[in-house]
Formats: structure tokens, C-alpha cells, sequence
């Protein structure tokens, strides 16, 4: 367990192995153990690369980040301890949902510097009511298995996911309500107060390898918004998952592998 203090904040993280850096960022409300639920397995089997999971301010156990009010103070804090952490190194970044929107930021201050990126279930609009969404459906039910849950259980199951059964329920529950739990409610709702960037981003072409994974059926953010910022990424992958709302890295982990393996593999042919 490690902390690192910024201008803004005490931000928790944890650091795992060696080689290029590659720094996760997960989404608004849970923690790290979101990223690192479902980017720890791919690592099992390549060398070379250094995973650091951040715990934003607010989420996890970061510490000392009441003057924090926006989500260009929240990238600040990012920024900040991007240069602390691994100052003046090239690195890549993966972010999942406002962790995408807060990796487009670092694209837009420090794009020289990255070497790839990836967005899992990405934010591209920041206000819910101008984003273009799926309506909810569930697809897949184990109809024995959510009888064990309890009653606000299986509400916030099927409220979040569209494949309800034991393995996506486990994974669910240790990754990402884990985290929400913890979080800094009062907090969060002051930050979205000011949630979309006071400054544009994609300004200009990202034309290092990325990855964009988009759920067909992703009520949160959907998938069709990403596609207008297609060509703003000409070396992307940009796939559009069926059976995969916005945890699509839990309802389809075999896609998810191997989609962000052939990513990495990209980044190091890119390297060589």
C-alpha cells in the first residue's frame, strides 16, 4: 500500500511489477480494485510492463482531497501525481467510464509522453442528459442462483448488469460494490456539480495504439457517442461488444482479454 501527496490530495496506489508503466484509472464512485479485478489476469502472462492502480479522490482510500471541487481539479491531481510518480517517463494509460474521460484530459495536456490507451465503457459526453444511451435490458439470467441474493442485492444487480449470474455477481460484488461503499458520497455530488472539463479535448489526432470497448448495451454511457470521436483515433480498435452493459469487463472477460492483449501487443511492436 502506498501513498503519494499532491498539491491536492493524498492519493493511495498500488504498484506492481516492472517495466513500461501503465497507469489505471477506474470510474467515478468505485476504487483501484476495479482496474485491478480485470487487468491483473492479463498480466499474469506478459513481462515488461508496471501496473499502477489509482485510487481517485474520493474513492478508495485516498486522503485529503476536500479542496477538490471539478474534474479539471480531479486531472490536476492525476497530472500531479503522474509527474511524481513517474516523472518525465513515457507510459500508457487504460480507463474505465469517467477514468476514459480523465485519460482524453491527460491525452489533451501530456499526449507526447503516452504511448497507448485504452477505454473501457468510456464517458465521452460528461452530462447523463446529453449522451446518447441504450435503454436496459437484461439478457441473461440464472434464475436459481439470484434467489440466494437478498432483496436490495438483486435490485442493484439487475439496476447495473445485464447478465445476472453467480460468476458476474461475484466479480460484481469484490470489484465494484466494494469500492462504492467507500466512497465519498458528499464529496462525488459536489464534483458533479462541475463533471465535464472546463476546456475542450481531442483537439488533435491520439495516433499511438488504443482500444475503445464499448457495450452494446451499456445504459450508462452507451456506445454510440465513441463512435463520433472515431476518427480522432486513427490507430484505434474500436469494438462494439453484444451481452456487454457497463461492466462489460466482468460480462464478457474472454473479449475483454483478448481485446486489451492485442492492444499491448500494438504498443510493444509500436515500441520495437
Amino acid at each position: 500500500m502506498a501513498y503519494c501527496k499532491v498539491r491536492q490530495a493524498e492519493i493511495h496506489y498500488k504498484d506492481l511489477g516492472e517495466g513500461k508503466p501503465i497507469l489505471m484509472i477506474h470510474g467515478y464512485s468505485p476504487d483501484h480494485r476495479l482496474m485491478s479485478g480485470c487487468m491483473e489476469p492479463i498480466f499474469t502472462k506478459r513481462e515488461g510492463w508496471r501496473r499502477i492502480y489509482i485510487d481517485l479522490p474520493g474513492m478508495g482510500l485516498t486522503k485529503e482531497y476536500n479542496e477538490i471541487s471539478s474534474s479539471d481539479e480531479m486531472l490536476n491531481a492525476v497530472l500531479d501525481f503522474i509527474q511524481a510518480v513517474i516523472p518525465n517517463q513515457e507510459y500508457v494509460i487504460a480507463g474505465e467510464s469517467y477514468g476514459g474521460y480523465i485519460a482524453r484530459g491527460i491525452i489533451e495536456k501530456h499526449q507526447e509522453q503516452i504511448l497507448g490507451a485504452a477505454f473501457i465503457c468510456p464517458v465521452i459526453i460528461p452530462l447523463p442528459e446529453n449522451r446518447t444511451v441504450e435503454k436496459h435490458k437484461i439478457l441473461r439470467t440464472d434464475e436459481k442462483f439470484i434467489e440466494n441474493l437478498s432483496k436490495d442485492e438483486l435490485e442493484d444487480f439487475r439496476n447495473n448488469n445485464i447478465v445476472l449470474d453467480e460468476y458476474t455477481w461475484l466479480r460484481y460484488n469484490k470489484e465494484i460494490l466494494s469500492g462504492c461503499k467507500i466512497g465519498d458520497e458528499k464529496f462525488l455530488n459536489k464534483v458533479k456539480n462541475k463533471y465535464g472539463f472546463s476546456f475542450k479535448i481531442d483537439q488533435s489526432d491520439f495516433i499511438k495504439p488504443s482500444v475503445f470497448l464499448l457495450g452494446r448495451q451499456d445504459s450508462s454511457v452507451g456506445y454510440k457517442d465513441a463512435l463520433d470521436i472515431v476518427n480522432k483515433y486513427p490507430r484505434g480498435t474500436f469494438a462494439v461488444l453484444d451481452i456487454a452493459g457497463h461492466n462489460l469487463q466482468i460480462e464478457q472477460p474472454q473479449l475483454f482479454s483478448t481485446l486489451l492483449n492485442e492492444w499491448l501487443d500494438r504498443i510493444e511492436e509500436f515500441q520495437n
